[in-house]
């Protein structure tokens, strides 16, 4: 096993970030411009005492400045190009325009590339304009390379904002995938226990108002039967909320759903009045952790509507192992009608739990439909590929549509 230090115990380098870093560069840059203008200042002995301190001012400015370049991109890149500019019209040599190209690769390393392209405007025609006018130290060949050294710095500068905006709207998209995962996990389990809750509470109220006298024994039933539920809604929450923990905490108290637990719901729903009968098919398989979870919300949350809306007597689920998906059917005896699950035969789920239903089969790769069945009552049916999703590649058999919620393949 390879122990792994804390951070306070890990020892080496640690970068500056930050205003520090921006100090760092430049003050890196001020040192390579400076050490590479000696020379230059050097050999102009003959210029007289305030050119030359005006050139070590415009010096000192030009790299000074870009301590403020991520707060102020634009800004400094105009200013960087204006001292450096003059710097050099005072015919003195260096590479300061080192601080320049640090000051553009920012502007577009910021996303400003209306600004990036006019600064490159700019330098460009400034260059040529002086080169046209007969410089000997500008050539053709010169401002044709300077033009191509500031083309590709403004392009690095646009791929580096282009992948850091990629990585940010990927992190924002898995942040809201999960907050949406999260919130449709709370509506799976809170709402199947608090349906059935409901169910036995108004039943139990029900005999109260209707016999006293003979209501007592089943209104025990109905009492031991919500406290099972409330008791099972406390620990499916807990589990759920468990992926909001923190690293050093605890471990959920309960394992994720999957259809070894469907038991439970199957004795849920007998609690709250309803006859389930369980069918399975194909040879059983072992399921990944997905498409265990998937299948077990989507009966869940089926067992819930019917219990809540359907007013039915006897339920029937049935598991079907196909070769390459598995396919999830609950079907009723109730009334179908559309207020069944948020849903009507054709038209599109204004309930969350039945689009919760269909966005989990969709984000497998699977499809589910929903609908009254035509000998009367309400079916769904579910099919989750047992593999990753890939998008473009030919799933399993499709779910018939016809007659409604449709029939098997």
């Amino acid at each position: 096993m390879v122990f792994d230090p804390a951070p306070s115990q890990r020892r080496g380098p640690r970068l500056p970030h930050g205003r520090a870093a921006d100090l760092a560069l430049a003050g890196v840059v001020f040192t390579v411009v400076a050490l590479g203008s000696v020379q230059s200042f050097w050999d102009e002995g003959e210029r007289s005492g305030p050119v030359l301190a005006l050139a070590a001012l415009l010096l000192v400015q030009a790299c000074g400045v870009l301590y403020f370049r991520r707060r102020h991109p634009v800004a400094v890149g105009w200013t960087v190009l204006v001292l450096t500019g003059t710097f050099y019209s005072l015919r003195f040599d260096g590479p300061l325009v080192i601080a320049l190209i640090v000051a553009l690769y920012t502007v577009a390393a910021t996303g400003r590339m209306r600004a990036a392209v006019a600064l490159v405007s700019v330098v460009v025609f400034g260059v040529g304009t002086v080169s046209v006018l007969g410089s000997e130290d500008l050539t053709g060949l010169a401002v044709f390379l300077l033009s191509g050294w500031l083309v590709a710095v403004v392009a690095l500068g646009y791929v580096r904002y282009s992948r850091l905006a990629h990585a940010r709207e990927v992190e924002r998209r898995a942040a809201t995938e999960e907050r949406l995962r999260i919130a449709r996990e709370l509506h799976d389990v809170i709402g199947h226990h608090i349906s059935l809750i409901n169910v036995q509470a108004g039943a139990a109220l029900h005999r109260l108002r209707k016999d006293p006298a003979k209501a007592a024994a089943q209104s025990e039933e109905a009492l031991a039967a919500v406290k099972d539920s409330s008791k099972a809604a406390l620990r499916e929450l807990r589990a759920t909320l468990g992926v909001l923990r923190q690293a050093d905490e605890a471990a959920p108290l309960a394992p994720a759903g999957g259809l070894d637990r469907l038991g439970e719901l199957v004795r849920a729903a007998e609690r709250a009045g309803i006859a389930v009968r369980t069918r399975t098919e194909g040879a059983k398989r072992t399921l990944s952790t997905e498409v265990g979870l998937a299948a077990y919300r989507i009966t869940q949350e089926s067992l819930t509507n019917v219990a809540r809306h359907a007013h039915a007597t006897a339920v029937t689920v049935r598991l079907r192992y196909g070769d390459r998906d598995l396919l999830v059917e609950v079907e009723d005896d109730g009334n179908g009608t559309a207020a069944h699950g948020g849903a009507g035969t054709t038209g599109p789920s204004t309930g969350s739990g039945l689009g919760g239903m269909r966005e989990r089969a969709r984000a497998l790769g699977g499809e589910l439909i929903a609908g009254p069945r035509p000998g009367g009552g309400f079916a769904v049916q579910a099919r989750i590929p047992y593999g990753p999703y890939v998008p473009g590649q030919p799933d399993g058999p499709q779910v018939s549509r016809e007659n409604g919620a449709g029939r098997r393949p």
